[in-house]
């Protein structure tokens, strides 16, 4: 077959496809799972591989699955990454009632996408005329949320990283990958428009536990040290620091308070707080990180009590190839028009996992519509089906097989643009973490 005549057919097989493939997307949003523990995520996804025929492996960082379509040749391979954790967003109206849990960021999106792709390449039989192989990866915890659970993970020597993608990286899983490819929902996005030069803000993850002292709130508070008092005004440090933030250097620091104290009429001695720091560059992020661990600090002396905080590996910054996005952009234009395709650069404040991928291979994620409201938030939902769950699948899909047709001359070249060391990445990361203890309360 020749090029065009492969790309039509891979998007005429998952036409065909279209209703199945809304319908596991349906599925997969009615049973939101938190990471690291998408079980039943996880098992439609190897259905779907045995449906298409295809070995895969599972259990991968718990229950990452992947699976590999051959073609003339086994390289280059291309990965498709799919994501299938939820986000915790108890007010949205599809939320889990137990957990809380929901897509509101799109990745049961992402999971169909994943398996449209599949469908394409194998059911139209293009595999045969491409030069190097597609894998297929269904890819763990994205979300960088429930810090103590992981950490409890981590502790239980079940994983090393917080970030799905950062712990496959450890364990080789990208080791055999010449690039990487996804797609994500772009918010407040209702119209067929994809973005396609997209970077993101890098970050660390944050766990801080103030230890006062308890007495009875109502009897003797003069006796009691108040944890709760010291984390706000730490907190109100932080916010007194955000005039010094450069706009161009898309500084975010966000906390949340997990455990305020024990009981109203006792004064807290026990308050742990979970913050993000985002920047741009990681040279930006580690000074404001340590700006941020005085402000925190900070709190801890003017009340006396102790602090611990503990850096823990965030994400890097998301770096998009140039080759990949001009491939993508000009299969993104025959499915919804070149007024539709959006190749300025833009750089979200967001981090994902991926980013961390993209400084060890090269890689690319697009934005594509479809999409109501915010991400995480409450009034996020899909309100064109077509557009979410399989117009993403056909340009990925279109974009393999540029990418690997005719001795996959182009898959070659985005090789050689790009390709980090994996010892450099894991160094990185594993020195943002450390603990810094102090004790400022009197015996």
């Amino acid at each position: 077959m020749n090029l065009d005549t492969c790309k039509r057919k891979v998007c005429e097989s998952i036409d065909e496809r279209k209703e199945e493939l809304i319908s596991i997307g349906e599925k997969i949003l009615e049973n939101p799972e938190l990471g690291f523990r998408e079980e039943d995520t996880a098992r439609l996804v190897k259905e779907m591989f045995e449906e298409m025929g295809i070995k895969y492996r599972d259990r991968i960082a718990l229950t990452g699955i992947r699976a590999t379509i051959p073609g003339r040749k086994s390289c280059p391979n291309i990965a498709v990454l799919g994501e299938m954790d939820a986000v915790i967003s108890p007010d949205h109206p599809r939320a889990d009632k137990k957990t809380g849990a929901v897509h509101a960021c799109g990745h049961h999106a992402m999971i169909t996408n994943l398996l449209g792709v599949g469908f394409g390449l194998i059911d139209s039989n293009v595999m045969k005329d491409l030069d190097g192989s597609v894998t297929l990866f269904a890819v763990p915890a994205e979300e960088y949320i429930e810090i103590e659970f992981k950490k409890e993970l981590i502790e239980q020597g079940r994983i090393q990283f917080i970030g799905g993608k950062q712990e496959l990286v450890r364990l080789g899983e990208f080791d055999d990958i010449d690039m990487v490819m996804m797609f994500h929902s772009a918010p407040n996005t209702t119209n067929r428009v994809v973005r396609t030069n997209l970077s993101m803000s890098g970050f660390i993850g944050k766990f801080v536990r103030y230890r006062g002292k308890g007495s009875h709130a109502g009897v003797a508070p003069e006796k009691g040290i108040n944890a709760l008092n010291a984390a706000m005004i730490g907190l109100q440090a932080i916010n007194s620091l955000r005039e010094t933030f450069r706009d161009d250097h898309c500084i975010r620091v966000h906390p949340i308070i997990t455990r305020g104290g024990e009981a109203v009429n006792i004064v807290p001695s026990d308050v742990r707080v979970e913050l993000y720091v985002r920047a741009k560059s990681m040279d930006v992020l580690i000074e404001t990180n340590k700006k941020v661990n005085r402000a925190l600090e900070a709190g801890a002396i003017a009340i006396g009590c102790n602090i611990e905080i503990e850096d823990l590996p965030g994400y890097m910054p998301m770096i998009s190839n140039n080759l990949m996005a001009r491939v993508f952009s000009n299969n993104a234009s025959e499915i919804v028009g070149t007024e539709n395709v959006d190749e300025a650069h833009f750089h979200s404040a967001g981090s994902s996992d991926v980013g961390d991928v993209t400084q060890v291979i090269p890689g690319i994620q697009l934005l594509a519509g479809g999409f109501e409201g915010g991400l995480h938030a409450r009034d996020f939902k899909v309100v064109d089906k077509e557009m979410a769950y399989i117009i993403p699948a056909k340009i990925m899909g279109m974009t393999i097989v540029d990418l690997l047709y005719e001795k996959a001359n182009l898959a070659k070249q985005v090789s050689k643009e790009r390709k980090g060391s994996k010892e450099k990445y894991l160094n990185q990361i594993k020195n943002m973490k450390k603990i810094i203890k102090k004790e400022y309360m009197e015996s």
